[in-house]
Formats: structure tokens, sequence, C-alpha cells
């Protein structure tokens, strides 16, 4: 095993600005690793945790992601807004991702994904701060993704899943 060097506190916020660089590059592996040095200097730094959850879900596109490794970073986050506007941000990248590599039965394993997303949106609707619809435009973004999907027939049960 290797022992890592520790990031300066003075270089934090460059690190920063490199993982969200990378991040948009499609280098999520990249900006998953700056973040955990960033995270080992400043444990409870947002911005870290945020761009650490991105990075993962960027890792759904080519189903490599686990949501388990992006749902880990949910209860490190400050305020139940960003806990569920994450929390759905998480399901509705994997439905995404789902759709994107559909197979048989897929479409409808996405759209229960897009109904958690769509739950955890309207929590943090609820509790959002003002000025700020971001949860709404995602909510809005999902249910026309659900509009677009066929129609198959499904009991509402099938959709039921622990939300947390």
């Amino acid at each position: 095993m290797f022992e890592l060097k520790p990031l300066s506190r003075e270089a934090v916020g460059r690190a920063l600005e490199k993982a969200e660089r990378y991040r948009l590059l499609n280098e999520p592996g990249e900006a998953e690793s700056i973040c955990l040095d960033v995270l080992q200097v400043e444990p409870e730094n947002q911005q870290a945790l945020v761009t650490l959850l991105l990075a993962r879900t960027d890792e759904f596109e080519d189903m490599g992601g686990e949501v388990a490794r992006a749902q880990e970073v949910v209860p490190r986050l400050e305020g139940e807004y960003e806990r569920a506007y994450y929390a759905g941000i998480i399901f509705e990248r994997r439905a995404k991702a789902q759709l994107k590599h559909a197979r048989p039965g897929m479409s409808a394993v996405a759209e229960g994904g897009f109904r958690q997303a769509m739950s955890f949106f309207e929590k943090a609707e609820a509790v959002r701060p003002p000025g700020n619809d971001d949860a709404l435009l995602r909510w809005n973004a999902c249910a026309r993704l659900l509009e677009r999907l066929p129609r198959v027939e499904r009991s509402v049960e099938e959709y039921e899943a622990p939300l947390e």
C-alpha cells in the first residue's frame, strides 16, 4: 500500500477547481480522487462533498458506478434541502444511465428511479431557500422524461422502495 501525500489547506480552493474541471472533461475518477484528498484536510467541505457525489454519479453513465457509493455522501451534506436534492440527483442520474443502456424491462426500472427522484425533489422543494427553484426544475425534467417513456401497465406497488 502507498501512503497518500496530504494536500495543504492552502491548495484546497485550487484543487476543487481542478476537480470540477475533471468532471467537465468526463474524468470522474480524477475528480473523485481530488475530492477525497480535500476531504482528508477538510472533512466537512461541502463543495468537495457535492463534487464527490456528482463525480460518483458521473460513473453511472458507463454503468460502472454504484448507487451506494454516491448515497454514502448524502448524510454528510449540511441541510435538509441539500440532502433531499442530491438524493434526488442520484436517482435521476441512475435512471438516465439505465435508459441509455436499455435492455428489456429497463424502461420500467428507470421509471421507478425517476419517480424516486421526483419524491426527493418534492421534499427539497418543501424546504428550499427563497429564490432556489432547482428542485422544481429537476422535478419538471423528470416529469417530461416520464411522459416520453413508453407506457407499460404496472401497479403502484412496483414503484414503492425505501427512499432512505
